[in-house]
């Protein structure tokens, strides 16, 4: 009985969640980077995404965005809050990544949401991380 109640409420999702978009397609707006044809739109399908910054207010669906970028192409999609994480737990991220890229050749997306949060130190520290390993 345990494991049913577990189960039920690990289906329960926000309305929120359960409409977000899945696919290019279904996104709404941006079409002038994410168009057909357009430039982000052909990376994506191509594979071929670079380190990207998204900034824009809260509910621009960046979030949306950077998980649809993973799914499509088939990369791991981590998501971490600055304002709960710290440096460590980014580390502790980018490691995984470093392992999952010469394991199975699996890349990475890290979605740092709230990185304006961090001290400048803090910022410079993950930045080096960044820079020592092989993370999108």
């Amino acid at each position: 009985m345990d494991n049913l109640s577990a189960n039920m409420h690990n289906n329960i999702k926000p309305l929120a969640e359960k409409m977000r978009p899945k696919s290019l397609d279904d996104f709404v707006g941006q079409q002038h980077i994410l168009g057909k044809g357009k430039l982000l739109r052909r990376l994506i399908e191509c594979k071929k995404i670079p380190s990207v910054i998204f900034f824009g207010p809260p509910g621009t669906d960046k979030t949306t965005l950077a998980q649809i970028i993973a799914d499509n192409t088939g990369a791991n999609f981590v998501k971490l809050n600055a304002v709960s994480s710290g440096v460590a737990d980014a580390k502790i991220v980018i490691e995984e990544a470093r392992k999952n890229f010469e394991m199975f050749g699996k890349i990475t997306y890290l979605l740092l949401d709230e990185i304006h949060r961090w001290s400048k130190t803090q910022v410079m520290h993950f930045s080096v991380a960044l820079r020592l390993d092989i993370f999108y």
